[in-house]
């Protein structure tokens, strides 16, 4: 009709307000002081903006709820996080690029006391399967979504991320991240050190 209209990716990557338009493209970040999701949360932050804002708010409410605790090298404190924060971004990145946007919910990101837990609304893409994830298949759900995250220097675009993220999780943790699918939902549960209230 000669105008111009914004494309999905344009008001996720690009627009001022994109859940003005798109209410259900938010993140929702929970602290559930258990390990069931039927207890009232601690803290709670409904994420919203860019998907570049989502992802650096989302990573700020997660450092508040893991530990870093600081071991003494050489003269100097260093924080060694829970979890690998390579590997927490690589969860989160996953799941704003390659979630379903034709279904009406939210990215979810639950931190229980035993683990980590990042939703993502919709199935695997194509013909990806739970097996083939840990192989570093990649296959492309929101490929716009995805070069601009290649651009910006938070994906490599080799298909290593989900690989990467099973070894940095076994060497902090000794276990490995567990992948499933439930109901509509695509999920990726990383086990936590810590037990008890934090």
């Amino acid at each position: 009709e000669g105008e111009n209209r914004p494309t999905l990716a344009g008001l996720l990557l690009l627009g001022k307000e994109p859940q003005r338009y798109l209410p259900f493209a938010y993140l929702s970040a929970l602290r559930i002081p258990g390990n069931d999701i039927s207890l009232d949360p601690l803290d709670q932050k409904r994420v919203e903006g860019r998907l570049v804002t989502v992802l650096e708010e989302t990573l700020r409410f997660l450092y508040i709820h893991l530990p870093r605790p600081h071991v003494i090298k050489d003269m100097e404190p260093e924080a060694r996080p829970e979890l690998p924060v390579e590997a927490l971004r690589e969860a989160l990145v996953n799941a704003l690029a390659h979630r379903d946007y034709t279904v009406s919910a939210p990215v979810r990101v639950i931190v229980f006391n035993n683990r980590v837990e990042i939703r993502t609304p919709g199935g695997l893409p194509n013909t990806v399967t739970l097996e083939s994830l840990r192989v570093g298949i990649h296959v492309l759900r929101n490929p716009t979504i995805y070069n601009q995250f290649l651009r910006l220097g938070y994906v490599t675009d080799a298909g290593s991320g989900i690989p990467r993220m099973i070894r940095l999780v076994r060497q902090a943790t000794g276990q490995e991240p567990a992948f499933r699918l439930e109901g509509n939902e695509f999920v990726v549960s990383m086990p936590r050190i810590v037990v008890g209230p934090v």
